[in-house]
C-alpha cells in the first residue's frame, strides 16, 4: 500500500505524513515513511546540495536529477517494503514532477511521463493526500519555521500558483486516487479526515 502526500510550500503535509505514520504504528500496522527527494542514502545526500538556496539548475538537469533520486527510491526502498506487504507514506511523489517540472518550469509533461513510467517500475499511489492552500499562506507558513529558504521556497509568488492549479488540475484528472483537503482547516480536523479515509481503504484492502 503505497499513500503520498502532495502540495505546495508550508501546506501541512510534513506535518500530516507524521500523525499518520504515529497512528498507524499504533494501530499494529507494519508502515514506513519516506520522502522526495530523499529517501535513500543516494537521495539524501543528491537533496542537500540540490535544495541550496543559490545553485543555479537548468529545468531540465533538475528533473533529471529528480529522477534519479526517484529510481534509487523505488528500487531501494519502496518496492522492496510494499512486497513485503508494509504501508508506505511517502512525502512528495511522482505527482510533484508534473507539478513542479512540468507546470511551474514548463518542461513538456510526455517528458516527465515517459521518465516517470521508467523510474517507478510500474508502481502508483493508491491514495494521494493532497493539501490545498493559497500559495501565499503556504509561504508565510514556511518563513515562520524556517530561517533559511531553500530554492523552491525562494521562487517568486507566480510560481508557487503554478504549482497549486497544477495539483488540482491532476487531482481532477484522477479523483478516486486523490483525496483533496483544505489546508486551511485545523490540524485535528484535517488529521481526523485523514485518518478517516485511510482506515477505509486499509479495511478495503483487507490491511
Amino acid at each position: 500500500m503505497l499513500i503520498t502526500f502532495e502540495g505546495i510550500e508550508g501546506s501541512g503535509k510534513t506535518t500530516q505524513i507524521e500523525l499518520l505514520y504515529h497512528h498507524l504504528k499504533q494501530a499494529g500496522h507494519d508502515v514506513i515513511k519516506t520522502r522526495e527527494p530523499g529517501g535513500t542514502a543516494f537521495g539524501e545526500a543528491l537533496r542537500k546540495i540540490f535544495l541550496h538556496e543559490n545553485l543555479n539548475v537548468l529545468p531540465l538537469s533538475e528533473l533529471m536529477i529528480f529522477m534519479a533520486m526517484r529510481a534509487q527510491h523505488v528500487e531501494e526502498l519502496i518496492l522492496p517494503a510494499l512486497k513485503n506487504g508494509k504501508v508506505v507514506l511517502c512525502d512528495r511523489f511522482v505527482d510533484a514532477s508534473y507539478a513542479y517540472q512540468g507546470y511551474g518550469r514548463g518542461i513538456d509533461l510526455g517528458i516527465i511521463e515517459t521518465l516517470n513510467r521508467l523510474v517507478t517500475k510500474g508502481v502508483r499511489p493508491n491514495l494521494t493526500v493532497l493539501l490545498d492552500c493559497t500559495a501565499k499562506k503556504g509561504l508565510k507558513r514556511k518563513a515562520a519555521f524556517n530561517n533559511v529558504m531553500d530554492r523552491f521556497e525562494k521562487e517568486d509568488l507566480a510560481f508557487h500558483r503554478r504549482i497549486k492549479d497544477a495539483y488540482l488540475k491532476l487531482s481532477r484528472e484522477e479523483p478516486k486516487r486523490f483525496l483533496v483537503i483544505d489546508g486551511a482547516e485545523s490540524i485535528e480536523n484535517i488529521e481526523a479526515l485523514i485518518r478517516k479515509n485511510v482506515e477505509n481503504l486499509l479495511k478495503n484492502y483487507g490491511i
